[in-house]
């Protein structure tokens, strides 16, 4: 397959100020090994994609523009109410370039993804004709993710955030790591069903899942080989504990 196939875009969410870094810059600036955690993200999304990158920035959005307008030409979606990530894609939908047949949703706040992991994900995606797929990891301690919840047979049924969470479903261990690639047309529609009646009273972007389960279309779920790479970023400890593996990992680099 091609280096950046036209029918092929990424979306990523970086609108966020993330009150937990306890700062007034928005998260996606806070700098990881002098460089800001965004410019990684969008360099790995340009190894998949090239330019056809759409950005939804909020929070101090003239400077996270500054800060990649040197390093990409991507486009810019203004998400003026961060209403969740379901909200924060359905504003970037009209930015995507004509000829994408495939989105893919990555957040601004996981600086640590290889681009190999998500080119081999896409391909995934793409060699099994799926309408959906998910970028999951198995983790010891699966505490504040999204949990992949499947039914007897293994097929993927939802993903479930914590804060949802049956007892049960909390013992899951194989969780979302935020990453999707979903049908263009299929994207647009469901986008339009999902609903805030959750505990965040958010858009959810993961209720796309339970509805692909539900119209009975193909869904898969990809296994990422490194936790790691997933880690994202919402606490000064957080960005400390990064900066470590990056140090650590110069392949993370």
């Amino acid at each position: 397959m091609a280096s950046h196939p036209s029918e092929i875009a990424i979306v990523i969410l970086a609108a966020g100020l993330g009150t937990r870094m306890k700062s007034d810059k928005a998260k996606v600036l806070h700098e990881i090994l002098g460089r800001p955690m965004i410019s990684y993200v969008v360099d790995t999304a340009q190894t998949v994609a090239g330019n056809n990158l759409v950005l939804v920035i909020g929070h101090q959005a003239d400077i996270v523009k500054k800060t990649i307008e040197n390093q990409a030409d991507v486009q810019y979606v203004y998400q003026e109410q961060q209403l969740g990530t379901g909200h924060a894609v359905m504003c970037a939908m009209p930015a995507l370039p004509d000829s994408t047949q495939h989105v893919v949703v990555l957040c601004g706040d996981v600086p640590l993804l290889d681009g190999a992991t998500l080119q081999r994900f896409v391909d995934d995606h793409r060699s099994h004709h799926r309408t959906l797929s998910v970028l999951a990891v198995h983790l010891d301690d699966p505490t504040g993710y999204g949990r992949i919840v499947q039914d007897s047979h293994g097929n993927v049924t939802g993903i479930v955030e914590e804060a949802d969470a049956t007892a049960n479903q909390k013992y899951l261990r194989l969780v979302n790591t935020g990453i999707y690639c979903v049908d263009r047309d299929f994207l647009e529609s469901a986008l339009q069903q999902i609903r805030s009646d959750n505990a965040q009273g958010e858009y959810y972007l993961t209720d796309i899942v339970g509805l692909a389960y539900q119209g009975n279309f193909p869904i898969g779920v990809t296994i990422g080989d490194n936790p790691d790479e997933f880690v994202g970023i919402n606490s000064r400890e957080h960005l400390e504990a990064v900066e470590r593996m990056m140090r650590q990992t110069p392949d993370l680099n």
